[in-house]
């Protein structure tokens, strides 16, 4: 492993702004799709329906089901002034943090349609905050809130889409098979997959769920020199009994998406099958249980980034995004993917 794969500077590209995709391929499977063997050192440019060609024999197949919830709310002070919430996640006793634009103090009382109210108990160093939410003086407990917020609430598309969300997202920014809710961004991955495609996949291959909830950790840069000083963010995540015992028995595994490659590595090094998962993979921490990763194009400087470079190293990692910026793949949450193998 080379010095540089420690440095945050050495995981930035330059990314044409027009290969940010804003909207997803349709249909799903249409997406283009990166697969790069390492066996032999090639790259191919094929689709995302040629998948089922280039998964190794023997394989199991692990998803993420966990379901994006609309997690982003605007409503007012008690002053009249305006407020947006973005909810991040649940913690103990009814409280949940989560980060708000414009200015507030702890007691300040946010107000919301549906006569859904939160109050701000705390106010945390990096900025985000910890709230109880109430309806009609009423506690709520996390399904009850995510149905209000169904019907209030938008998605909370990425940041860099740069736009509201639209109908179309309802669908399109949930994965088929998207059934625990608890995440504000959906596993990418995943999303390319259509019906057809997956049944495929299903008759072939030994095909397991887990969840983690991704959190708005996922989209925090790395503004360390060291990669390794980076405080990495922890998502809940739980593994049933079939997706452990696939996992124990599996002679190779193939991770669909950052999110399962993290919850796999995190219970291959301490046994555990529900908690908070913190792990971060790179170049110093490879993956010992994990052999292929199916992933979408990262951000440059991103935890996710890092992700692929503890399987084929910075340099390969760096070369295999100049190509796909040269052969103009989409990048990031609705755009294109990458197979290792």
């Amino acid at each position: 492993m080379s010095s540089n794969a420690l440095l945050t500077s050495s995981y930035d590209f330059t990314l044409p702004k027009e290969l940010i995709a804003t909207h997803p391929a349709h249909p799903r499977d249409s997406a283009r799709l990166l697969v790069y063997n390492r066996a032999t050192d090639e790259l191919s440019h094929v689709h995302f329906y040629d998948l089922e060609r280039f998964i190794p024999q023997n394989c199991a197949l692990i998803f993420n089901d966990t379901k994006v919830i609309k997690a982003r709310i605007f409503g007012t002070k008690e002053t009249g002034g305006k407020i947006e919430l973005l909810l991040n996640k649940p913690l103990f006793m009814d409280r949940y943090l989560v980060m708000i634009g414009g200015k507030v103090r702890v007691g300040t009382q946010l107000f919301f349609d549906e006569n859904l109210m939160a109050e701000v108990l705390e106010i945390n160093e990096d900025g985000s905050r910890i709230v109880k939410f109430s309806q009609n003086d009423k506690k709520l407990d996390f399904l009850e809130l995510v149905d209000i917020l169904n019907k209030i609430g938008h998605l909370p598309l990425p940041p860099y889409m740069n736009r509201s969300d639209e109908k179309e997202d309802e669908k399109d920014y949930q994965t088929l098979f998207a059934k625990n809710y608890g995440a504000v961004a959906a596993p990418t991955a995943s999303l390319h997959f259509t019906p057809e495609l997956l049944e495929k996949i299903n008759t072939k291959y030994s095909v397991n769920y887990l969840t983690l909830h991704v959190g708005a950790g996922t989209f925090k840069p790395v503004d360390v020199d060291d990669i390794l000083n980076h405080p990495m963010h922890s998502e809940y995540f739980e593994i049933g009994i079939d997706a452990k015992k696939a996992l124990d028995n599996a002679q190779k595994v193939l991770a669909v998406g950052t999110t399962v490659t993290r919850t796999v590595e995190y219970y291959a090094r301490t046994n555990k099958i529900q908690g908070e998962c913190d792990l971060f993979l790179n170049p110093a921490n490879k993956p010992i249980k994990v052999d292929y990763l199916l992933t979408n194009f990262h951000l440059p400087k991103s935890t996710l980034i890092m992700l692929v470079a503890s399987f084929v190293g910075l340099e390969k990692t760096l070369e295999i995004y100049h190509e796909a910026i040269k052969e103009n793949y989409r990048f990031y949450s609705y755009g294109d993917g990458m197979l290792i193998i």
